[in-house]
């Protein structure tokens, strides 16, 4: 006799909120894959409507935890992350993993 099964629902610690949500702008801003451009596409918000939606919203020291990180990668602008990937693979030769 077979088992009925079901397939597991993976729970996730911060999951994606609904777009028309809010909480999306924070949770979209947090992550580190998601550009300011992609933000501004989905919601129509530029990276200075983020910003003031942050300081407004998280408090002071996290605030500032994130700004120095946006500030400091280059993920979070599409044109700097492009720009340090061509750097990167530009530095890797391909004898060096053959």
């Amino acid at each position: 006799m077979k088992k009925k099964g079901h397939t597991p629902i993976t729970r996730v610690k911060n999951p994606e909120p609904d777009v028309n949500d809010p909480d999306w702008v924070i949770w979209a801003a947090w992550a580190d894959r998601i550009t300011f451009e992609d933000i501004e596409k989905r919601t129509g918000k530029t990276e200075s409507e983020v910003i003031k939606i942050m300081r407004r919203s998280i408090k002071p020291a996290s605030f500032r935890l994130w700004r120095k990180r946006v500030n400091q990668k280059s993920i979070k602008h599409r044109k700097k992350f492009e720009y340090s990937r061509k750097q990167i693979t530009s530095k890797i030769k391909k004898s060096d993993y053959l």
